[in-house]
């Protein structure tokens, strides 16, 4: 099967597009969209199956209506994953559907399935993942050695516009005991140096590190004792837990019933439920580099079954049992 990703960031176009390629099938990956390219692309290299992914470049009003102008005449199906779900539903998700009129819509958010389903869209879940090609565990790079590393980016307006945002409380839990007690913690995302009103202090400048390109992340994750990963949802997990552990990271996320459904905390990852025991998570594990290695070796196992490829056989499995695609596709 010919499968085209319109997409060009590298957070996506380094993920679901891999997965595909593992199954066998023949990718490719538009790059920034045009007018003229859109249809250039079509007519030569002929998709069985097109997809569109998250909330990029790709996604402004016009080039959806490049999209779904030339791609609907063609009949070849369009579906499109939803990543912003459902803190964004309203103002981008469903707004994007309504100009795309994608004929299936995957998203990372159980709850929005039902939702979708309920306005006549089809849909299911497709959670994140991560790919071995980008995120795979690295030898420890001095030029990242620290103790305690955070990558994301902070999103202080979101934050602002949304204060019961659970991230607010992942941040309560996991961040701000570490830097109100001055225990270093290294950051690498944008805006973590307009953080004051969420941390209550300021964080010093010498912590924080900026952005990093994707594809560079794994090196961080490789060389960090600990990585702490915020959550967004207590219902949904980031695609950096999947990504911290493809690439041998020491993970230390929160204590929410979706991460024990799927991770076995204390075996391969560690979790915090309260500042408290953050404190006490980071001395202990600090302390016991022997425990942290055989955790973080536990916990690249335990994400194989995450990989893309197993995401791709969830969305070709799907979409032929919905009649999207042709069943005899394999």
């Amino acid at each position: 099967m010919k499968v085209l990703f319109l997409e060009s960031h590298p957070m996506f176009i380094h993920g679901l597009p891999g997965g595909f390629r593992d199954l066998g099938h023949e990718v490719m990956v538009s790059g920034p969209l045009t007018e003229k390219n859109i249809l250039s692309i079509l007519t030569t290299f002929k998709p069985d199956l097109i997809g569109m992914l998250g909330w990029t470049e790709e996604h402004t009003p016009i080039k959806l209506y490049w999209v779904f102008h030339y791609v609907k005449p063609t009949g070849i199906p369009l579906f499109f994953w939803a990543t912003e779900d459902p803190t964004h539903t309203p103002t981008f998700t469903l707004p994007l559907i309504r100009l795309l009129h994608p004929d299936f819509v995957f998203t990372i958010c159980p709850s929005a399935v039902e939702y979708y389903q309920g306005m006549g869209i089809k849909s299911a879940h497709l959670d994140f993942g991560y790919h071995s090609s980008v995120h795979h565990r690295t030898d420890p790079q001095n030029y990242y050695r620290c103790a305690i590393a955070v990558v994301a980016n902070a999103y202080p307006d979101i934050l602002a516009d949304h204060p019961q945002h659970y991230r607010i409380e992942s941040l309560d839990i996991l961040i701000k005991p570490l830097v109100t007690h001055q225990i270093r913690v290294d950051f690498w995302g944008r805006d973590w140096n307009r953080m004051q009103k969420f941390m209550e202090c300021d964080i010093p400048t010498e912590w924080i590190h900026g952005y990093i390109p994707y594809t560079e992340v794994n090196k961080i994750y490789s060389s960090a004792d600990i990585v702490v990963g915020l959550q967004n949802h207590r219902t949904q997990m980031t695609q950096r837990t999947y990504e911290i552990l493809g690439s041998g990271g020491f993970l230390l996320t929160n204590n929410t019933q979706e991460i024990r459904h799927w991770f076995e905390p204390g075996k391969e990852l560690i979790v915090s439920s309260s500042p408290e025991e953050t404190l006490e998570m980071v001395h202990y594990y600090t302390e016991h580099p022997e425990e942290r290695e055989m955790i973080r070796k536990q916990g690249i196992a335990a994400a194989v079954p995450h990989s893309y490829k197993f995401r791709a056989q969830q969305i070709i499995y799907t979409l032929k049992q919905q009649g999207v695609l042709d069943s005899r596709i394999s």
